[in-house]
């Protein structure tokens, strides 16, 4: 199994991060608008739907306030295809106001690992432009 990690410090506070993060309903309004276009859970599954109509199945493990941690798995619907995925986020403080947002996922077969090494460092600027463009604005 192949695991990639990618971290990236965002222009906000922590708190403001892990409040756009935890918000699992609300991905296509405040993390990845334009990416995502509409979200929809149902118990403890999440919907993303994205501009072509795919639509990605995902189950959301877990939400940990205290560590501010997110855990889920691609159930159905990922691209590029894979046997297995899991991932998490996860929100540090730099010291100076801002954030960092550590994002590892776990993924089968290994040979996809840079595809999701790709798709992850975008996905990771466009989360950080919205969270920056929400706590700035």
């Amino acid at each position: 199994m192949a695991s990639v990690r990618h971290e990236i410090v965002i222009d906000a506070s922590p708190e403001h991060i892990w409040d756009v993060l935890r918000d699992v309903g609300a991905v296509h309004e405040r993390l990845l608008p334009g990416r995502v276009t509409g979200t929809r859970i149902e118990g403890d599954q999440r919907f993303l739907t994205f501009p072509d109509g795919h639509v990605v199945r995902e189950l959301v493990v877990g939400i940990d306030d205290e560590a501010r941690r997110l855990a889920y798995c691609v159930v159905e619907g990922a691209r590029p295809p894979v046997e297995f995925h899991h991932a998490t986020f996860e929100v540090r403080s730099e010291g100076d106001g801002s954030g960092r947002l550590i994002w590892i996922t776990d993924v089968l077969p290994h040979t996809r690992a840079a595809d999701i090494r790709i798709r992850m460092e975008r996905g990771a600027a466009e989360m950080k432009q919205a969270i920056e463009a929400a706590a700035h604005g």
